[in-house]
């Protein structure tokens, strides 16, 4: 779909239009102060909701703003159910004015859910990450898409640097001869390795890119990276980490490699059997930023014939994944559910910044710069 980028000659148009469609008038009556619908989507936590007061971002307890925006006269909706025509959001969707989801249990919202919504003026990430929304469609009917940037920057960094260790020392074989009552150091040692030495290159090195560029410095490694845009020299001299133009010529260079380049249609299905084939047999991928990145059955079968030597990460397409999707099963694997940026620390984070966008919402005022991902039409430069 055409992007369709408002200028400040339609916004004066709007003005005087009887039909008071686009941007200008979804953006206008943001600030009417009407009650308004809002609903969040969630994961359930169940039995651990209660477990931890600071456990926001679940269901049971919708990022700690439900008094607050009932205190108001608003109306909060939340849920997990989110897929197929009969879910409790597509109820929701003809009316409700804002819809508030995040990364790790993501609403779908495709072109035709924002054709039905037609009250929607407002679309919040509570996290980092708004791939889950179809942006150009977002952005052709005047809706704002923002997330809370930077949020957690610091807990998938963490995160990623964990699953290389993980990798390299291949764990989880250890551990499961641990839960499985085994003993057999062969079976661990004959694959495990240290990454002193070793070549590490990530694909992006936005905010999460330059931190896992900064705790790998200790570590000796050879650090590389690839993005559109290089950093400063005083940066590259804070990481350790030289600046590869050409991902063709990196990617063989590489031990490992970490994705850490957003979702867009240029980089969905990026990784597929001919840009895996260009990496080193053996090589060990981590990847936290989006599962769709990835071809599906390629992955597989390079870790089945062991061009790739592990691959690590917590997202998936879609999202949960279902039962028979073949990455559960594939050998030298250490997946999970999306968990690297839902640390309680990340929780209070993007409650904190969903909590403060909506207060500006509800004012008329515009939020920080780097929280938007389409404004006036326009996306964000990393999604375009």
């Amino acid at each position: 779909m055409a992007m369709r980028r408002v200028t400040r000659a339609a916004i004066r148009a709007s003005c005087v239009s009887s039909s008071s469609s686009g941007y200008f008038a979804r953006k206008f009556n943001a600030s009417s102060g009407d009650s308004k619908k809002i609903v969040g989507v969630f994961y359930k936590a169940n039995e651990y909701a209660s477990k931890n007061p600071n456990f926001l971002g679940c269901v049971e307890n919708a990022l700690g703003i439900r008094n607050w925006l009932e205190s108001q006269g608003h109306h909060y909706i939340v849920t997990d159910d989110k897929e197929g025509p009969n879910c409790e959001l597509e109820k929701h969707i003809p009316d409700l004015h804002v819809l508030i989801s995040t990364p790790f249990h993501p609403a779908y919202v495709t072109a035709e859910r924002i054709k039905k919504a037609k009250n929607l003026q407002l679309l919040l990430t509570a996290g980092i990450g708004s791939d889950h929304i179809d942006l150009q469609a977002a952005a052709a009917a005047g809706l704002t898409v923002a997330e809370v940037t930077g949020s957690n920057v610091v807990s998938v960094a963490e995160d990623e640097l964990m699953r290389i260790l993980i990798l390299m020392r291949n764990f989880v074989p250890g551990y499961n001869q641990v839960v499985n009552g085994e003993w057999n150091v062969a079976g661990i040692a004959y694959r495990a390795y240290d990454l002193e030495g070793k070549t590490v290159g990530t694909v992006g090195a936005g905010r999460i890119g330059k931190l896992l560029l900064q705790r790998l410095k200790p570590f000796g490694c050879n650090l590389l990276y690839h993005d559109r845009l290089q950093m400063g020299p005083e940066m590259e001299k804070e990481t350790g980490a030289k600046y590869v133009e050409s991902l063709d010529e990196m990617l063989p260079k590489c031990d490992v490699v970490v994705v850490n380049t957003p979702l867009t249609e240029k980089t969905r299905g990026m990784f597929n059997k001919e840009m895996i084939g260009k990496m080193k047999k053996g090589v060990l991928i981590v990847n936290n930023a989006r599962g769709a990145i990835m071809d599906r059955q390629a992955v597989v079968e390079a870790v089945e014939s062991g061009h790739i030597g592990g691959y690590s990460g917590d997202v998936w397409d879609p999202q949960p994944a279902p039962k028979d999707h073949p990455w559960r099963y594939m050998p030298n694997q250490a997946m999970t559910p999306h968990i690297s940026g839902t640390t309680i620390d990340a929780q209070l984070r993007y409650a904190a910044g969903t909590k403060d966008m909506l207060e500006k919402y509800f004012k008329g005022e515009d939020f920080p710069a780097q929280n938007y991902i389409v404004k006036d039409g326009e996306l964000a430069p990393q999604y375009r």
